[in-house]
């Protein structure tokens, strides 16, 4: 059977996700990593953690189709035994999320429907159904925001999915508490990468404003957020449970 820890993070083939595989990997973890649709980007994280020694799979989820999730279970169960030797995996990292920009007053039914299947409802469910698969002693973390905290126009929906992530993560660490698994979330403010049509990284000038109300006086990279989720997931972490840590280097202080 497998020896080495294993974490499942989904949408881990680009931006914060392919961030934190890979630092998973560097500290020893073996990965499962999902994509939605670009799967040739997907193989192409796995060569890369494969190159280093750990072992690695990918397989397909749109963590937005809730109908999908116990096809998938039987997918991710099989490719455990297969690629890894192992029966159950350690660590779930749920990353996988769009962004749509639109006001409040603007925001449709269908946003609004898309961002909470993807963000929270798919959270819950897919967290729900891996449990069977998931080892005692493990860790789940969440990926929240920081506009949880601080309001900017144009979030309103897709910001209070996240705030549902923050409060059920409490509720999965009381709960699953008694197996000893850890719940905590990450919180990243303005990073750069394609999010959102890679507005952050692209538009100069929101890049520089978000920076001069940042304590650390610049804008957040895929690798500040990598490998605080990697800590989360470790032993290093081990008391640390149904926490919000918000890695934003200090924005709107």
């Amino acid at each position: 059977m497998a020896t080495n820890k294993i974490a499942l993070v989904t949408g881990g083939s680009r931006g914060l996700g392919k961030e934190m595989v890979l630092s998973l990997a560097a500290k020893g973890v073996d990965i499962v990593l999902t994509y939605n649709s670009k799967k040739d980007e997907a193989e192409q994280v796995v060569e890369q953690i494969t190159s280093i020694g750990r072992k690695a799979a990918a397989l397909q989820l749109n963590t937005g189709e809730i109908k999908s999730f116990d096809n998938f279970i039987i997918s991710l169960s099989s490719t455990l035994k297969n690629t890894f030797g192992a029966s159950h995996f350690d660590y779930l990292v749920n990353n996988a999320g769009i962004g749509i920009h639109a006001s409040f007053a603007e925001t449709t039914e269908e946003q609004f429907d898309t961002l909470m299947n993807i963000h929270l409802k798919g959270v819950f469910f897919l967290t729900q159904k891996s449990l069977p698969i998931l080892a005692d002693g493990g860790a789940i973390v969440n990926v929240s925001t920081g506009l949880a905290r601080f309001s900017l126009p144009g979030h309103a929906a897709y910001a209070a999915m996240k705030g549902g992530v923050e409060t059920l993560s409490r509720y999965m660490a009381r709960e699953l508490g008694a197996r000893k698994i850890r719940v905590n979330v990450i919180a990243p403010g303005a990073i750069e990468t394609d999010f959102g049509g890679g507005v952050v990284r692209d538009n100069d000038e929101m890049n520089a404003h978000i920076a001069s109300q940042t304590a650390l006086g610049r804008v957040g990279l895929p690798d500040d957020i990598g490998k605080v989720v990697a800590f989360l997931c470790s032993d290093d972490a081990k008391w640390v449970t149904a926490q919000r840590l918000e890695a934003s280097g200090g924005m709107f202080l």
